[in-house]
């Protein structure tokens, strides 16, 4: 491209139109089945008998999922990314067939995990793609559109999967995605470039075994935050080491310690994800169980949040020339004002409505640090290096949110069951998950490596 081209190049020009709705329409649909499955679960576990299986067709899901993660991001990082998403597609829309013909809570199940497989290998290729067929200018745009990708389900998957639950019945809630998904995937197919294989690809060392054992591990976590009981803690500590062991080899050398560059950025994703998710999941329960909100409109304030989350990420995507690391620090900020301003929740004076402002504010802070991170990402990740790269980035996200969930429901359930006031524990979570979001502003100055970073590149000119 020359420098005019590049300056009027749009993700919706005539050279990006395609691959750009083939790509929205899969993250749309994957993200849809995410939302709206937890609509129809409850009759489907009431037609299939199979109470006892519930929590499972959610853990399979998890844990597979972290599977397709890697196996995609070595996929990627080996081969061009059209084949590795044709197939993690076709396995997605295998999983959804066995869902939603299954006759048996435990083919069910099964449904669920190769759904997982399929969408983790798709997410992961789809960060690939996006590296492949987008210049660094217009990627900002591209993970703005992400965003709406993935929040409008949220908004309109539960509310869509009630009525398809209601009036067609659970099935239809898998099934009918099949051909959106088939047709989603025509149009990425025939707009993005083929590409070749990365020439300096390193020696191929299958790490999903690591990544089994890590999602393990999160299954294990999640099952002993529900149970609450004295096995609840060998199953935690279990689950810990498998988590650490899996992660270990999973996510890049230093993240924990978030080192500049892609380490750091790798960090930030999954404190971003687990400062907010963690209190998303949360803030229902506390409006109905504080406050006597019904269910319909203790979910109203999550509106807002996703109403916030699409705007900003608008609007960071019309900066495309703002250094990321700014925009990130500037996010974390605002998320970590959100999420500590939702304290004002366990205030029974108030009776929970600050929470429509505050939640709408952490919103905002997500719109404009999440996609700030996948840029980030891209722009510093070699060629032969994105697959793995952006696996470890949805596997950081998935780690994080699927901790922090855990840690706040324990936090309120062992009030709830020892039968005291809410809201000391209610504060408790909001400062825990609180720390993840402050950090993030600290960690965004070290995502860029120093030889990435345009200003140290000026000075050291000088």
């Amino acid at each position: 491209m020359g420098g005019r081209d590049v300056a009027t190049a749009s993700i919706w020009d005539a050279a990006h139109r395609r691959t750009t709705v083939g790509l929205l329409t899969l993250v749309t649909l994957v993200a849809f089945e995410a939302m709206a499955v937890g609509t129809a679960m409850p009759r489907a576990v009431a037609e299939l008998d199979g109470v006892a299986w519930y929590a499972w067709t959610f853990s399979a899901f998890l844990v597979t999922s972290v599977v397709g993660m890697v196996v995609g991001g070595e996929v990627g990082d080996r081969r061009p990314p059209g084949p590795g998403v044709l197939a993690g597609v076709v396995v997605f829309a295998a999983g959804l067939v066995v869902a939603g013909l299954a006759q048996h809570m435990a083919v069910l199940v099964l449904g669920r995990a190769v759904q997982g497989l399929g969408a983790g290998v798709v997410i992961v290729l789809l960060y690939v793609v996006a590296g492949q067929a987008y210049d660094s200018r217009l990627r900002p745009s591209l993970f703005g559109a992400f965003a709406a990708g993935w929040v409008l389900p949220a908004l309109l998957g539960p509310l869509a999967a009630g009525l398809l639950t209601t009036h067609v019945g659970w099935r239809a809630v898998f099934l009918g995605l099949v051909p959106l998904v088939a047709a989603g995937l025509v149009l990425l197919l025939t707009g993005a470039p083929g590409g070749t294989p990365p020439a300096d690809a390193a020696p191929w060392r299958s790490r999903a075994g690591w990544a089994l054992l890590a999602g393990a591990g999160i299954a294990a976590l999640q099952y002993a935050a529900q149970r609450l009981d004295l096995a609840a803690a060998g199953i935690a500590v279990l689950g810990a080491a498998a988590l650490a062991a899996g992660l270990r080899r999973l996510l890049p050398r230093g993240t924990v310690r978030a080192r500049r560059g892609i380490p750091a950025v790798v960090a930030s994703r999954g404190l971003l994800a687990g400062a907010f998710f963690g209190m998303d999941a949360l803030l229902p329960f506390v409006l109905t169980e504080q406050h006597g909100w019904s269910a319909a409109t203790a979910g109203l304030p999550l509106t807002a949040g996703a109403v916030g989350w699409v705007v900003a990420a608008q609007l960071q995507g019309r900066r495309p020339d703002v250094p990321r690391q700014r925009v990130l620090r500037l996010g974390a900020l605002v998320l970590t004002v959100g999420v500590a301003a939702t304290a004002t929740v366990a205030v029974p004076a108030l009776g929970g409505w600050p929470a429509y402002l505050t939640w709408g504010l952490a919103g905002v802070g997500m719109g404009l640090g999440m996609p700030s991170v996948g840029v980030l990402l891209l722009d510093q990740s070699p060629e032969a290096e994105r697959g793995a790269n952006s696996a470890a980035l949805q596997i950081s996200d998935a780690t994080a949110s699927a901790i922090c969930v855990g840690l706040s429901g324990v936090l309120v359930a062992g009030a709830a069951d020892a039968g005291g006031p809410l809201w000391p524990a209610v504060l408790a979570a909001v400062a825990v998950l609180t720390v993840p979001a402050l950090l993030t502003a600290r960690v965004a100055g070290r995502t860029v490596a120093p030889a990435a970073d345009p200003s140290c590149a000026t000075n050291l000119g000088r």
